[in-house]
C-alpha cells in the first residue's frame, strides 16, 4: 500500500471515529491498533476487508473491532469472528497460542515440552456478516474451529511443545478428561460454546483439566498481551513428521465413555428419548454413552448433523437455556412418542431437557435440573452425616442449599460464576484425599459434573442420571416433573429466573460499566415498592489477587424484605465474562407447604416475580437513560437493547402494512422492516405486538 493511500485510510477512520458518541480513549486506542494493522506486513491478508469497512463507513463496527485486544473472561477468550485485535481470527488465536506457549515454558519448563497439551475443537464455522464483504479473500473466510486448532497447533509445535490433537470434533468434557488421562500439562478447546453462530474462540485448560483461575489466568493474559513480540510457527506437515503433533488414539474415547458409565446410579433403562446435539458435537458423547448403556435414544434427523450454521435451531441460538432450542426436536419427539427430550450445546458441556408430563412438554431450566440431580445423587448414595459434598456457584438455586441442609450434606455454595471455580474446589478435595465425598457440582446455566474424571461440566453425565431417574419414575407412572414437585413441597418452591441487558460494541461496554458502577456507588434501598433488606458486593471478598479476580467479583446481590409466604428474595447483577451483556439473576423462595398448595404458591410467586422484574429492570434502564416500555419485557430476552428499542420505533409502521392490499408486498415490506432481528424475527417480538394489537404479526397482516 502506498504511503498516500495509507494516510488516506487512516484519515477517513480518524474522522469517522470522531463522529461516534464514544469515549475518546476508545477512539484513540482503535486508531492506534488500526494503524498497526494497516502498516505491518503480517496483517496484509486482512487489508482488503479493512479497506472495505472504511470505504463503507462502518465506523461503529470498525471501532469495536480495534479498540481493545479481545479479553479473557470466565470461559476463556471468545467473541465475534472478524478483523482486528478485538475479534477472533488467525492472528488473535496464534498470538494467544504463542503467549500460552511462553506461559507454559516459564511455569513448567521441560515438562511442557515432554508432556504436551491436548487440542480439541467443535463444529463452528464463520459464514460472514452484514459488515464484511464475502467476495473478498481474507483469513477469516469460512474459518472453522478446526482451522483455529490447526493454526494454534503449529505455534505450540514451533515452541517445542508436544501437541495431542483429536482427529475430528469432540466435546469440552472429553478434552478435560483427555488432559488428565494423557497426563498433559494443559489444553485448548476451540469453541464458542452456546454463543451466536458468528462467534468462535478458545478455552484454556491447566494440567488438572480445568480452566485457569485467578491469579494464573492473569499471568496468562499478561503473557499474551504484553510479552508476545513475534509468533513462532512450523508447518503442519513438518510438525507431524517430527512427532510434535500427534493424533489422539480412539482408546481415549473409550476410556472417557467408560469413566462416565461407571458413575451410573441405577439399572433402569426403559424410556424413549429424543435427542439433539443442536448441530454440535455431543453426538460423540451423549449419544454413544446412552446407546451403550441400553437406552432407547433417537437423534432428531433435522438437528443432528454437524453444522456451524445451526440452520434448524430457532433463532440459530444453540443454547439449552433457550426453550426455543427444542422446537425441532419437540416435533420429532411427538412423532416417535418420546418420554423425554435431551439437547446439548455445540461443545457438549451443557444439557437441557423437556419432559412429557400429562401429555404436554415441560421445559426444565438449569436450576431445576440442578435440584433434581442433587436430590437424586443424595438419595441414591445416602452419604453418612456430613460426609457428602455438593458444590455450586453463588447464583445457582438455593433450593440446593435447603436439600443439603435437610440431608446434612456439606455444601460449598458461594463460589463465583464460572465452572472453573467448581473445578478448583474439586482439585482441593482431591489433594485432601476426600474426592470420594464429592457428590455433584452444579451451575445454573445447565452445567453439572460428578466423579473425578473431568474438571468441567459434562452433558453426558447429566444425561445418564436424568434418563435413568426418569426410567425409574416411569415404573411408578411418574415423571421428572412429579419428582421436582415433590422436591418443592419438601423443601420450598424456588423460582429462579435469568434475564439480561445486551449492550454490544464499545459503547455497550461503557454502558455496562456505568450501570454496574452506579449501582455499586449508590446502592438503592428499594426498587419500586420492594424494600432492600441488605446488599452484598462481591468485590468486598478479600483478597483480590489479580485484575481477573476483580472482574470475576464484579457482582452485586440485593436481598429484599420477605413477602408473605416467602423465605427469601434476592437479585444478583453482574457483567457477563464472555458476551457484551449484563446478567440479572432473580430468585424467590417460598416456605415449605402442603402439596395441594403448589399451584397457588407458584401463581403467587410468578406474579411477584413479574412485578419485581419490571421494577428492578426499570431502575436499571433509568440509569442508562432509556425509556423502556413495559411491553418490552415481552420481547425475546436475548435481543440487544438497541434492537428492542428500535422495534418499538418501527412497530407502528408494521401495523400500517395492514392497509396494503397485495399480500406479497405486505410480506416484502414486513421483512424490510424487521430484517435487523435476524432469524425468526416475528417470533422474537410477537408477544409484545399481540398485547397491543390482539394478534400476532402474521395473523394481523394475514400472512399466516
Amino acid at each position: 500500500m502506498s504511503s498516500s493511500s495509507f494516510s488516506s485510510y487512516i484519515l477517513k477512520a480518524k474522522i469517522g471515529f470522531k463522529s461516534l458518541t464514544i469515549d475518546t480513549s476508545c477512539q484513540k486506542a482503535a486508531l492506534k491498533n488500526l494503524i498497526t494493522w494497516l502498516s505491518q506486513p503480517q496483517f496484509s491478508p486482512y487489508h482488503s476487508q479493512i479497506h472495505h469497512l472504511i470505504n463503507h463507513a462502518h465506523w461503529d463496527y470498525l471501532l469495536d473491532c480495534f479498540y481493545q485486544i479481545i479479553p479473557f473472561g470466565t470461559g476463556g477468550r471468545r467473541g465475534e469472528v472478524g478483523i482486528g485485535p478485538n475479534r477472533i481470527n488467525p492472528w488473535t488465536i496464534q498470538s494467544s497460542a504463542q503467549g500460552h506457549s511462553q506461559y507454559l515454558l516459564k511455569h513448567h519448563g521441560a515438562k511442557a515440552k515432554k508432556q504436551g497439551i491436548v487440542l480439541a475443537f467443535d463444529i463452528r464455522q464463520f459464514f460472514g456478516n452484514k459488515y464484511l464483504n464475502n467476495h473478498l479473500q481474507s483469513p477469516i473466510k469460512h474459518l472453522s474451529c478446526k482451522d483455529l486448532a490447526l493454526q494454534a497447533a503449529q505455534v505450540y509445535a514451533a515452541n517445542g511443545i508436544l501437541v495431542h490433537l483429536f482427529d475430528s470434533f469432540r466435546t469440552t468434557p472429553e478434552l478435560s478428561f483427555a488432559i488428565r488421562y494423557l497426563k498433559c500439562i494443559g489444553g485448548d478447546m476451540f469453541s464458542a460454546s452456546h454463543n451466536p453462530p458468528d462467534h468462535n474462540g478458545k478455552k484454556v485448560y491447566d494440567q488438572h483439566g480445568g480452566q485457569l483461575v485467578p491469579p494464573e489466568d492473569e499471568a496468562l493474559v499478561h503473557e499474551v498481551t504484553q510479552n508476545v513480540t513475534s509468533i513462532k510457527t512450523i508447518s503442519y506437515h513438518a510438525a507431524t513428521q517430527s512427532g510434535l503433533i500427534q493424533p489422539i488414539p480412539a482408546s481415549v474415547d473409550h476410556a472417557y465413555l467408560n469413566a462416565v458409565s461407571r458413575l451410573s446410579l441405577s439399572k433402569h433403562r426403559h424410556i424413549k428419548i429424543a435427542f439433539t446435539p443442536l448441530h454440535g458435537c455431543s453426538s460423540t458423547s451423549i449419544l454413544p454413552l446412552l446407546t451403550r448403556e441400553g437406552f432407547d435414544i433417537h437423534p432428531d434427523p433435522h438437528t443432528s448433523n454437524p453444522s456451524g450454521k445451526f440452520e434448524n435451531v430457532t433463532f440459530h441460538i444453540p443454547n439449552p437455556e433457550v426453550v426455543q432450542s427444542f422446537d425441532s426436536v419437540k416435533r420429532y419427539a411427538d412423532q416417535i412418542k418420546a418420554d423425554l427430550i435431551i439437547n446439548s450445546d455445540p461443545d457438549g458441556d451443557r444439557l437441557g431437557i423437556m419432559v412429557r408430563h400429562h401429555h404436554k412438554w415441560h421445559f426444565v431450566n438449569g436450576n431445576q435440573i440442578s435440584a433434581i440431580l442433587t436430590e437424586y445423587v443424595i438419595s441414591r448414595k445416602k452419604p453418612s452425616r456430613n460426609q457428602g459434598i455438593v458444590i455450586k456457584t453463588d447464583v445457582t438455586t438455593n433450593l440446593i442449599t435447603s436439600i443439603c441442609h435437610h440431608h446434612h450434606v456439606k455444601l460449598i455454595g458461594d463460589l463465583l460464576v464460572g465452572f472453573k471455580y467448581i473445578g478448583q474446589i474439586m482439585n482441593q478435595l482431591e489433594s485432601q484425599h476426600i474426592i470420594d465425598h464429592f457428590l455433584i457440582g452444579c451451575e445454573e446455566s445447565h452445567g453439572y459434573i460428578a466423579g473425578n474424571y473431568s474438571r468441567d461440566k459434562d452433558g453426558a453425565l447429566a444425561a445418564l442420571w436424568l434418563c435413568e431417574l426418569a426410567a425409574r419414575l416411569k415404573t411408578k407412572n411418574q415423571t421428572l416433573i412429579d419428582y421436582l414437585n415433590h422436591i418443592y413441597v419438601r423443601y420450598g418452591y424456588f423460582r429462579n429466573y435469568l434475564t439480561e441487558i445486551r449492550l454490544p460494541g464499545a459503547q455497550g461496554m461503557s454502558q455496562i460499566k456505568h450501570l454496574q458502577t452506579s449501582l455499586r456507588h449508590h446502592l438503592p434501598t428499594k426498587f419500586g415498592t420492594y424494600q432492600v433488606d441488605h446488599s452484598l458486593d462481591w468485590q468486598n471478598r478479600r483478597p483480590i489477587v489479580s485484575n481477573t479476580d476483580k472482574i470475576s467479583k464484579n457482582g452485586l446481590v440485593f436481598y429484599f424484605v420477605p413477602q408473605p409466604n416467602t423465605q427469601s428474595i434476592r437479585i444478583t447483577i453482574r457483567p457477563s465474562g464472555t458476551e457484551p451483556k449484563i446478567k440479572i439473576y432473580f430468585e424467590i423462595g417460598s416456605l415449605p407447604f402442603k402439596s395441594t398448595q403448589l399451584p397457588t404458591i407458584q401463581q403467587n410467586i410468578e406474579s411477584l416475580l413479574q412485578n419485581l422484574e419490571i421494577e428492578f429492570m426499570s431502575y436499571c434502564y433509568q440509569i442508562l437513560e432509556v425509556d423502556f416500555p413495559k411491553r418490552g419485557f415481552l420481547l425475546f430476552w436475548q435481543l440487544p437493547l438497541r434492537d428492542k428499542l428500535h422495534y418499538f420505533h418501527i412497530e407502528p409502521h408494521i401495523a400500517k402494512l395492514k392497509s396494503i392490499s397485495t399480500r406479497s408486498i405486505r410480506d416484502k415490506k414486513l421483512h424490510q422492516l424487521i430484517h435487523f432481528l435476524d432469524s425468526n424475527p416475528t417470533l422474537k417480538v410477537n408477544r409484545a405486538f399481540k398485547q397491543k394489537y390482539g394478534q400476532t404479526i402474521e395473523d394481523y397482516l394475514d400472512l399466516s
